[in-house]
């Protein structure tokens, strides 16, 4: 299998290409961010790339998007230390065929790639909990600091509707208070900016 890394830390690509190599794997180039490995992806066509998540200029996830689009046909796999449920279903949503953590073995990682390649394992979708349009609000509200008599005025209910609310997002989170529920909700995407 011929791969592609594409990482910022020079130290961690040379080391995983040795590990690779070691393990009849070819590299056939590195990248130290999304542009070049973009670029170079598509020149060379490898079989996999394998890209971190955050690099400087062109992220990773921009970087599978755009390789997507340009038609490339290979291998998608994130490799990071990054591991919340917002980043994996964002790693899908772009097309990733793969997201393994940095903890791999270069054994490990080799044996995933074959079995990706295989199609014996793919990336799915983690999944989240279902909030109610009315419980997105009340939790965007939740974000901005509102109390539960602030969010009731912001929506014109009742101060106990909003306290049920809360409540169910606090279940739907499985969190126990304010604090975790935001934690939560930050971790799973619910909290980003809407485009």
């Amino acid at each position: 299998m011929r791969l592609l890394i594409a990482d910022d830390h020079p130290l961690f690509r040379l080391g995983l290409r040795a590990g690779l190599e070691a393990e009849g794997l070819e590299v056939v180039a590195e990248a130290g961010n999304g542009l070049e490995a973009l670029e170079k992806t598509l020149a060379l066509q490898p079989e996999a790339v394998l890209l971190d998540l955050r690099m400087p200029g062109m992220d990773g996830l921009e970087c599978a998007k755009r390789l997507r689009q340009a038609g490339y046909r290979g291998i998608i796999a994130f490799l990071t230390t990054y591991q919340e449920p917002a980043l994996l279903r964002e790693a899908w949503l772009v097309g990733a065929d793969a997201y393994f953590s940095k903890e791999l073995s270069a054994a490990e990682l080799r044996s995933r790639l074959l079995r990706v390649a295989r199609g014996e394992e793919r990336l799915h979708p983690p999944s989240l909990p279902h909030l109610t349009p009315r419980e997105e609000e009340v939790l965007r509200l939740l974000a901005q600091g509102l109390s539960a008599k602030g969010i009731a005025r912001a929506l014109g209910l009742s101060p106990d509707t909003v306290k049920d609310y809360m409540e169910n997002i606090y279940g739907k989170l499985l969190a126990r208070n304010r604090v975790e529920a935001l934690e939560r909700a930050r971790a799973l995407g619910f909290l980003r900016e809407k485009t």
